[in-house]
């Protein structure tokens, strides 16, 4: 695959360098195509006005800079053959279109496309103009409800508000253009992506989705356990998705199931974080080696997807003196270069900035076994050798509305 679109592009000089991919932006998007770029077998450079980006400590070359600053920017890109955005900066981000059309480098962005997700409004307009099944819109839905901030990504911003005297003290009831209100439903949480062009698109794989206390994803598990019905109605809503926004590139799509119906939540027509990864552990797809089919080399994007998927528990650690807690994504944000480590206390990977003597540290947890089921017990085996090398008492596993796992 990627020789295929290497020699198309005129890539066939580079020897054993290979293709050298630029990655903008170092926080948790970066991390994703940093490490999914290593496993194509690419040289990636990570480029970020932060000096210290969690993709700082995973990449082969970083340079701090502002995608803003043409010139200084331009000189970083020399011998960059793909651009990967892994930011949501809407003034970075047209910088970045503008940029890639003038060199002539290929850009793994849709910007009609991401303008419509980067929007739970519009999105949710589109959904109903689509006629897709969505949770009920205030003031049809009765409390509790769940109130978004329209331009947030992830569980940034998301609250559940109970009762009508908290939601008029509450900023979406001040300004409500600007926010998602919901019925919230209660069910478990499932992701899949598309990725092609209008000529053709490529259904990847549904992976389930566990959420903190304050409703960012914590873990990540596969292969699913929707049955093979409920899979093929979660193709035909993505599809259908896709084919309205005439997507190019990827396309992330998460439901909850609620009373044996999948309702659709959001979409990011984006390079997601967390899921790509647990979809190459689990079949050995690649969706950044297939970003590079598509914009390098306008190659349909085909997938040898077999019927034997490998079980994955990929989730996120914060472990601090006595103390081990299951978070959202974003506490790897919080201590700067993450670096990748085989073998992390019986994991077969870890992200993280653990060191020896370290007080308090983060780590992303990569297990891998035949079947989900041994990959749970084996990620308990994990988590215990941790809360026994550092003498953990406190274990916390929270969720949203329930009570914290403590033992």
């Amino acid at each position: 695959m990627l020789n295929q679109w290497a020699r198309l592009c005129g890539l066939d000089d580079f020897g054993e360098k290979g293709v050298r991919v630029g990655v903008v932006g170092g926080k948790l998007q970066g991390v994703e195509a940093t490490y999914l770029a290593h496993k194509a077998g690419w040289e990636v450079v990570v480029i970020d006005q932060d000096p210290n980006p969690p993709a700082k400590g995973l990449c082969d070359l970083f340079y701090q800079c502002d995608v803003t600053e043409q010139r200084a920017f331009s000189e970083k890109c020399k011998g960059i053959q793909l651009l990967i955005p892994a930011l949501e900066n809407k003034t970075a981000l047209s910088f970045l279109d503008q940029f890639a059309r003038v060199q002539g480098i290929p850009l793994a962005y849709d910007p009609s496309a991401y303008a419509i997700s980067s929007s739970k409004i519009k999105s949710d307009k589109l959904f109903s103009e689509l006629g897709l099944p969505v949770p009920l819109p205030w003031p049809e839905a009765k409390f509790p409800v769940i109130v978004k901030p329209s331009g947030a990504s992830g569980g940034e911003g998301v609250r559940r508000i109970n009762a009508l005297e908290d939601f008029r003290s509450s900023p979406a009831f001040k300004s409500p253009t600007d926010w998602v209100i919901q019925e919230f439903l209660e069910g478990p949480s499932f992701s899949l992506e598309v990725l092609g062009h209008s000529q053709g698109y490529q259904m990847l794989q549904v992976t389930d989705l566990k959420m903190d206390a304050r409703f960012d994803c914590k873990r990540v598990l596969g292969p699913t356990v929707l049955q093979e019905r409920e899979i093929k109605s979660f193709e035909e809503t993505t599809l259908t998705i896709a084919r309205a926004l005439n997507l190019r590139g990827i396309m992330d799509v998460e439901v909850i199931q609620h009373e044996g119906q999948l309702k659709l939540l959001e979409i990011d027509a984006r390079l997601p974080s967390q899921t790509p990864t647990v979809v190459y552990l689990s079949s050995g797809i690649n969706m950044v080696e297939l970003l590079g089919d598509v914009y390098c080399a306008n190659i349909d994007p085909v997938t040898a997807k077999g019927s034997t998927l490998r079980g994955v528990v990929y989730e996120h650690i914060k472990v601090s003196e006595g103390r081990l807690e299951v978070c959202g994504e974003h506490i790897m944000t919080e201590g700067g270069p993450l670096s990748l480590r085989q073998d992390f206390f019986g994991a077969d990977e870890a992200i993280s900035n653990y060191e020896p003597g370290r007080p308090h540290w983060v780590a992303t947890l990569m297990i891998v076994r035949d079947t989900r089921q041994k990959a749970w017990a084996k990620r308990c085996e994990v988590i215990d050798r941790i809360r026994r090398t550092f003498s953990i008492h406190t274990y916390l596993d929270p969720s949203p509305g329930g009570p914290p796992e403590d033992g």
